[in-house]
């Protein structure tokens, strides 16, 4: 093939090649003849606008409420916020039970001397003032003339219509007796008892409180300067009549110290039986219903096991009040326990004895201390 042939042949493959690229080149439209705009760059960190913002509310949990927003542009993840909110699990009666009250502490402030009340020959009486869980409470003590030191009881009365009673009730006696036999008596009158303030008391929960806290001013204050310097802080006893006599079993199991305690026609140590029998809660207070498995856990007989005192029962077996049956039982129960426990039943007493009855029981209460504490 010469080279006039060739140069045609080639001169015909370009005008074809030519034609077949401008077919599939599409011709530019108006708005690709515009200057397109170019992205801005800052930084080399490219701004992302998200056009979706989720918001992400856990399931509540007690005690615990974050609110936690997720969004496409990052942030440092929030620390939730415990906030103080009751847990809905948390248990009403909790600051009923026994064990509660032994966890607790007890005292702060200081017992009063609010000067000088009647006196007998063989004593000094003067009225005190303390203060406990908020309230002002107030009392007498009975102070033996003499050096001492001397072993000290806590007195606490029974249910008397707050309107009928007065500080020198007749609880009194009891305490003028054991003075005169060389015991400090302090008489404090419970919540609700003026001069005292009032507060709330459900099943005597308020009265063991002021009790404890009280006994542990006696034993802070003892031996030093002021009203009780002539008292001795490592014997104490304890004596309680009808809802008094409720207190003292609580005292007992939350305080191991205590050297002995007396128990006159005291209320059941069970509080379901208490409930069930008295028309309010067997200590002037409204009566509620309490559930089971709760009562289980504040009423003093199912934790006799901790008591460490020796106990006196003392009760009439024609009382009209207080069934004596729990007296009964409540002496086999720690008897077999093992702990050192009196029990004495007295024909024809009434709940608050009376004439050779109450002398008897006089005569009873002090050879009981006086064996324990003297």
């Amino acid at each position: 093939m010469n080279g006039r042939t060739v140069f045609p042949i080639i001169l015909a493959f370009s005008i074809l090649s030519f034609l077949f690229s401008a077919c599939l080149t599409p011709a530019p439209t108006e708005a690709e003849n515009r200057e397109l705009p170019q992205p801005q760059v800052q930084n080399s960190a490219i701004t992302l606008t998200p056009t979706v913002t989720a918001t992400f509310i856990p399931s509540p949990i007690p005690s615990l409420t974050p609110t936690r927003q997720v969004s496409a542009t990052r942030t440092s993840t929030p620390v939730p916020t415990l906030t103080q909110t009751p847990s809905p699990t948390s248990d009403p009666f909790e600051g009923y039970y026994i064990d509660t009250l032994a966890e607790r502490n007890y005292g702060g402030g200081v017992i009063q001397d609010e000067g000088s009340l009647n006196s007998a020959g063989s004593f000094t009486r003067k009225l005190f003032k303390y203060r406990s869980e908020g309230l002002d409470l107030y009392g007498f003590i009975n102070l033996p003339r003499g050096e001492g030191p001397f072993p000290v009881i806590l007195m606490l009365h029974g249910h008397v219509q707050p309107e009928d009673y007065a500080t020198l009730d007749y609880s009194t006696r009891y305490a003028d007796a054991l003075t005169e036999n060389g015991f400090i008596v302090v008489h404090p009158n419970l919540r609700g008892y003026a001069p005292s303030e009032s507060g709330s008391n459900l099943l005597g929960i308020g009265d063991t409180l002021d009790a404890l806290n009280l006994l542990s001013l006696v034993r802070s204050q003892a031996g030093q300067a002021g009203i009780l310097e002539k008292a001795d802080a490592d014997r104490v006893g304890l004596w309680g009549h009808s809802m008094g006599g409720g207190i003292v079993l609580r005292m007992l199991e939350v305080d191991q110290d205590i050297d002995a305690a007396m128990l006159y026609a005291s209320v059941s140590a069970d509080e379901n039986l208490n409930l069930n029998h008295f028309d309010d809660d067997g200590r002037g207070n409204k009566k509620l219903r309490f559930p089971e498995q709760a009562l289980e856990k504040i009423s003093p007989i199912y934790f006799l096991e901790r008591i460490q005192a020796p106990v006196s029962i003392q009760h009439g077996e024609s009382d009209a009040v207080v069934p004596v049956e729990w007296s009964r039982d409540l002496c086999s129960r720690l008897t077999e326990l093992g702990i050192e426990t009196e029990c004495a039943y007295y024909p024809g007493q009434p709940h608050t004895f009376q004439n050779s009855g109450d002398t008897r029981l006089i005569a009873q209460t002090v050879a009981f201390f006086s064996k324990y504490l003297q």
